[in-house]
């Protein structure tokens, strides 16, 4: 069951390369993306039950030792969250669309958990460091109050606060606007 992610951003794209070649040979883990990234970093990010994720990443940490740059380890995951940073969500449209900026990626992976846990919203989209600067957006769509509940949560996590860029709500997005998110 896959309930748990992790993740770890490298400054070195081979050492990324090497240290996630470990991590998914030391547990029953899987890729959710492992990949280069804006500005030459490397990201591997991992699904898999709590204790295996937690091996994989105990594995991953010790081989990338000092070019690891961010780290995270969510171990009870909101369901919406792999398929949203899979690619493969179903999303209803809802009456606003929430979004969310940051200069880190783990950030921003923290926040996608975080919004359909405070309210009652439908992820979108999580976009990680690739054609984003290196940044982490986070897109999700609900009934207006549901969406500005989930960004306030989001928002107002304290070890993540200093990297908001920016949030927004977008009440009635145009079609247009709306198909383009999808």
């Amino acid at each position: 069951m896959m309930n748990a992610i992790g993740m770890l951003e490298f400054n070195s794209i081979v050492k990324g390369i090497e240290t996630c070649d470990i991590m998914l040979k030391a547990a029953d883990v899987r890729p959710l993306r492992c990949c280069s990234v804006c500005p030459g970093k490397y990201i591997a990010l991992i699904a898999g039950d709590t204790g295996s994720m937690n091996a994989a990443m105990d594995a991953g940490e010790k081989a990338g030792a000092e070019f690891v740059v961010d780290m995270l380890r969510i171990p009870r995951v909101h369901e919406q969250l792999i398929p949203a940073i899979s690619g493969t969500a179903a999303v209803e449209r809802g009456e606003a669309v929430g979004g969310l900026e940051f200069f880190s990626i783990a950030s921003a992976v923290r926040a996608a958990d975080e919004a359909p846990k405070a309210a009652s919203v439908s992820l979108i989209d999580v976009k990680i460091g690739y054609a984003v600067g290196g940044k982490g957006v986070v897109l999700f769509t609900g009934d207006v109050g549901s969406v500005q509940k989930a960004l306030d949560a989001a928002k107002n996590r304290t070890s993540d606060a200093g990297l908001l860029v920016c949030s927004t709500l977008i009440n009635r997005p145009s079609e247009e606007l709306y198909l383009s998110l999808l």
